[in-house]
């Protein structure tokens, strides 16, 4: 199993901006057949190394992690929404 997570700290981390980032992740639970597990959580200690949201997502190998990425949902979310409100992000891959 290949467990995706991405860090974002989000431009306005506004209690609103960061709970809308929430739901625009978590909509692709359903539309995106190769995710095995999505899990987006909202950090609580605001500490100045936090970021803001995480994204946990599992897959069965790293061919559907590949083609998750390339999925037109996925790359909807990305483009159109987490692109144009974060400030960064960072992202790790590993098996597990």
């Amino acid at each position: 199993m290949i467990t995706h997570v991405v860090m974002f700290k989000l431009k306005d981390n506004s209690k609103e901006n960061v709970q809308k980032a929430k739901e625009v992740l978590m909509s692709m639970d359903g539309k995106v057949e190769q995710l095995r597990h999505l899990e987006v959580g909202i950090d609580v200690l605001h500490s100045e190394r936090s970021y803001d949201i995480v994204l946990i997502t599992k897959f069965d190998s790293m061919k559907d992690l590949d083609a998750y990425q390339e999925h037109p949902y996925h790359v909807e979310v990305v483009k159109k929404h987490m692109h144009s409100v974060r400030e960064s992000s960072v992202a790790v891959d590993f098996e597990c």
